[in-house]
C-alpha cells in the first residue's frame, strides 16, 4: 500500500509541476501577447537559470517527468553539459558539452520529423 501512495504522489506532483509549467507558458502567450517564439526562447532560458542557481536538479528529483519534459528542461541539460564538461576541459568544454548531451535529442527530433514529412502530406 506504501509504494502505491509513493507513485500516485509521484504522479501528482509530476502532473502539477508540469502543468504549472505549462500554465506560465500559456500565460506569457495570453496575458502578455508573447509570439511562441518568444515563450519557447524565455522557457528554455528560465530552465537554465535555474540549473546556474542549482534549482532545476532538485525539481527534477521532486517532479520527475513533470519537469523533464517540459522545453524548460532543455535549458538545464544545455546548462547541465556545459557546466560539467568545463570542469574537465575548461572553457572548449563550455561549448562541447552542449553538444554533447543534447545531441541525442536534437538528432531524433530531425529524424523523426523527416520520417514524418516522408509519411504525411501537409494540408495546404
Amino acid at each position: 500500500m506504501e509504494v502505491r501512495r509513493s507513485v500516485l504522489a509521484m504522479f501528482f506532483w509530476a502532473f502539477v509541476v508540469g502543468g504549472l509549467i505549462c500554465v506560465i507558458g500559456q500565460l506569457l502567450m495570453d496575458v502578455f501577447k508573447l509570439t511562441p517564439a518568444h515563450t519557447l526562447t524565455i522557457l528554455v532560458v528560465a530552465g537554465a537559470i535555474l540549473n546556474g542557481l542549482g534549482l532545476y536538479e532538485p525539481l527534477i528529483d521532486f517532479a520527475g517527468a513533470g519537469a523533464t519534459i517540459p522545453i524548460t528542461s532543455f535549458g538545464n541539460a544545455l546548462v547541465h553539459g556545459a557546466m560539467q564538461e568545463a570542469e574537465k576541459h575548461g572553457i572548449v568544454g563550455v561549448l562541447t558539452g552542449m553538444f554533447e548531451v543534447t545531441s541525442a535529442g536534437i538528432s531524433a527530433a530531425i529524424v523523426f520529423g523527416f520520417i514524418g514529412a516522408l509519411l504525411f502530406r501537409p494540408k495546404g
